[in-house]
């Protein structure tokens, strides 16, 4: 499986670039086709697989990224520890440890399964419109990160308190408090009740 940034094309053997293709699915998640990354984010979205990662620290800090300037979805915003899209066939829990890592350069010490959402959040800034059904995950991470600047503008470990806070006043991607949400009773389960999560 290529190792590239989720929003560029990987390069084929004849040295072609090759689209990034997204799973669509219907509202089981059962796989029905392929789509090209960015048509299937154009109105009114068509229903692909994704996935969210929420790392935590040892004191139950919650990581958090800021989107790199030059993304083209929701560049600059804040959101959870990582997401994205699996490749066709690429099991999202794979998917979710390939990302981090890809992204924020530790792999996470403990990852697991939290459930799935579906949502149909548009982006006003963009345009374009997150019709996901999205596999979540929950785990630690204990390694110093070393992110992709082409990926990630900056990080932040925070409380939920420090969230509540930073969420009132910085801008948040469209999905972040829907998958957030959707993961609580995993999060609740991972950091125990002193987090306050």
């Amino acid at each position: 499986m290529p190792i590239t940034p989720a929003t560029a094309t990987h390069s084929s053997s004849n040295g072609t670039a090759d689209p990034i293709l997204l799973e669509l699915v219907d509202e089981d998640g059962v796989t029905i086709g392929t789509a090209e990354k960015l048509a299937a984010h154009q109105p009114p979205g068509q229903l692909h697989r994704a996935f969210s990662v929420f790392l935590f620290d040892e004191q139950g800090r919650l990581l958090l990224q800021q989107r790199a300037l030059g993304k083209y979805h929701s560049p600059g915003v804040w959101s959870n520890t990582c997401c994205g899209h699996p490749y066709p066939g690429e099991a999202p829990f794979a998917a979710a440890a390939r990302r981090t890592y890809e992204e924020l350069g530790a792999s996470p010490s403990l990852l697991a399964e939290a459930g799935t959402v579906r949502y149909n959040h548009p982006d006003p800034d963009s345009g374009l419109v997150e019709q996901e059904y999205n596999h979540l995950f929950v785990g630690l991470v204990q390694a110093p990160l070393r992110p992709d600047p082409e990926e990630v503008g900056s990080t932040a470990f925070v409380t939920p308190a420090e969230l509540a806070e930073r969420h009132a006043e910085d801008t948040f991607s469209s999905w972040f408090m829907t998958v957030l949400d959707a993961a609580r009773p995993a999060v609740r389960e991972l950091t125990g009740p002193k987090a306050g999560w």
